[in-house]
């Protein structure tokens, strides 16, 4: 009776304990990212981030963030663009040995809209542009129309952001 009793418990919690280990519920999901380009370069056209002062490429992106602040992402070939305005000795490369993750939220603030940008912690970059950032954010009790940023880890300017480009 013990045996079917504890048997009975375990199905009984298997989906809470499924539910806890799955985190948050997904708020968005990318397949690619947009790398600092023309008005963007060195503009805080969104949401107040600073582009870097040169232009960027994306070889590919991907992520998520959750309702419990778990965001993920892995870029790949995140480099100088290989256009006249970059540096001969910096294009297709990557000078920062770290990239951190911004994600940026509105939020409603009485009958006005306000922005909340938290940036997460340094992961290691290759010089390649490839990083895996892994981390939790401590999201705002609302985040709307949230934009994700991959920034330099030494300054506080944007890299790439969730988009694309035709």
């Amino acid at each position: 009776m013990r045996k079917t009793l504890m048997i009975g418990l375990m199905i009984t919690l298997l989906p809470v304990t499924f539910a806890h280990a799955a985190g948050g519920t997904q708020i968005i999901g990318f397949g690619t990212m947009y790398g600092v380009d023309g008005p963007f370069v060195d503009s805080t056209f969104i949401r107040g981030v600073r582009g870097d002062e040169l232009p960027w490429e994306v070889g590919s992106a991907k992520g998520s963030l959750a309702s419990d602040g778990h965001l993920r992402i892995s870029v790949r070939g995140l480099v100088f663009a290989n256009v006249p305005s970059v540096p001969p000795e910096l294009r297709g490369i990557n000078d920062e040995t770290q990239f951190r993750a911004l994600v940026s939220c509105l939020i409603e603030n009485g009958k006005k809209i306000g922005t909340v940008n938290i940036t997460s912690p340094g992961f290691p970059a290759t010089r390649s542009g490839d990083s895996d950032i892994d981390t939790f954010v401590a999201l705002p009790e609302q985040c709307v129309a949230p934009i994700i940023f991959v920034m330099s880890g030494s300054e506080d300017k944007w890299f790439a952001v969730t988009g694309a480009e035709p």
